[in-house]
């Protein structure tokens, strides 16, 4: 979907009024859609644009001519590779300790300082290639743009039917053929993984259920892959029960779903805001559109970077159960770093 211009920007903390607004001024403004994000942290303004036209275009296209590899001239991961694997640890430690924490997602960043200014179009298309079968985005918000080639669908509506698409558990790829089927294997027989995506999408499906008359669940995760990383998979069907309920209204019901924050929520929310030195802002939140009839698509906003200028600062993150390993979730995170930095063209060492 690629939106122009500006009626209107929604800037809501609650769900219901964030909804119904969006849905009167898409009535009221004849415009064919509303774009936009929810951040992570309830209580902080979602940004839901009111285009002044809109269309549904291909896949962005390769640019003619072959642009100058952009060159990171400073790097600051924050906080530092062992900072983060000792975050891991005390996480660990809690879960295992009797506490009703489940699971916690800790993310870290890597900020990077370019000698000019990021050229951001230049960059979509890298993305689009590195993962054809992920949805790219690029969303303007306050201050910064966010853009990022997420492999997980949140959730969408199309009439009656609600589907979501919840991706945990994760393994780098091999090296080779042999080795990347090896580690594929290893991660459906993981019991750690295997615990990891049940607990997401059991809170999936309790989710929807309010919203829905019937819920398919497979009965059991599939494996999906992304250039650097095996995730597991599982598809989440549903009939809505009321017809008026759109899908930034089951979208931001749905966020934050354990894959990305932990469970129970609020306890992950506090752990994750004693242990990750920064504000996630949009990272981990919500993108994507709705339109007046109700239909649309949001997605995970992760394998993201914020881009304000010549700064850059990417997000990666990983679950953390009781069986983690915090040298196995850094590397985890580490290749979610290689998917974008590849697909910008930087540099990863």
């Amino acid at each position: 979907m690629h939106a122009r211009g500006c009626q209107a920007v929604v800037a809501e903390t609650d769900p219901d009024e964030l909804a119904g607004r969006v849905g009167k001024l898409l009535l009221d403004t004849g415009a064919p859609l509303a774009v936009g994000a929810l951040p992570f942290l309830p209580g902080v303004a979602s940004h839901v644009v009111i285009p002044r036209s809109a269309e549904r275009a291909g896949p962005a296209a390769a640019p003619a001519a072959r642009t100058a590899r952009p060159v990171a001239v400073g790097r600051r991961p924050v906080p530092a590779e062992a900072e983060y694997e000792a975050a891991v640890a005390a996480a660990v430690r809690t879960l295992r300790d009797g506490s009703d924490l489940r699971k916690v997602v800790l993310a870290r960043t890597l900020e990077l300082d370019f000698a000019a200014p990021v050229d951001l179009p230049a960059l979509l298309p890298g993305l689009v290639r590195a993962n054809p079968k992920g949805y790219t985005f690029a969303a303007e918000l306050p201050g910064t743009t966010l853009v990022g080639a997420t492999p997980e669908l949140l959730m969408s509506r199309s009439g009656l039917v609600v589907t979501a698409n919840p991706l945990a558990g994760t393994l780098p790829r091999g090296a080779d053929p042999a080795a990347d089927r090896a580690n594929a294997e290893a991660l459906l027989a993981s019991v750690k993984n295997r615990d990891e995506h049940a607990v997401v999408v059991e809170a999936v499906v309790e989710t929807l259920r309010p919203f829905c008359t019937s819920i398919s669940v497979p009965s059991g995760p599939e494996l999906v892959e992304t250039p650097t990383v095996w995730h597991l998979s599982t598809r989440v069907v549903g009939t809505l029960a009321d017809p008026d309920v759109s899908s930034l209204r089951l979208a931001a019901a749905l966020h934050p779903t354990p894959a990305i924050c932990g469970t129970p929520t609020d306890l992950a929310r506090s752990a994750i805001g004693e242990l990750e030195p920064f504000d996630r802002g949009f990272y981990s939140g919500v993108v994507g559109w709705c339109d007046a009839a109700g239909d649309g698509e949001w997605v995970v906003a992760i394998r993201c970077a914020e881009v304000s200028g010549s700064w850059m600062r990417l997000f990666a993150g990983a679950g953390i159960m009781p069986a983690s390993d915090p040298a196995a979730e850094l590397a985890e995170t580490s290749a979610k770093f290689a998917t974008l930095l590849g697909a910008f063209g930087i540099d990863p060492v």
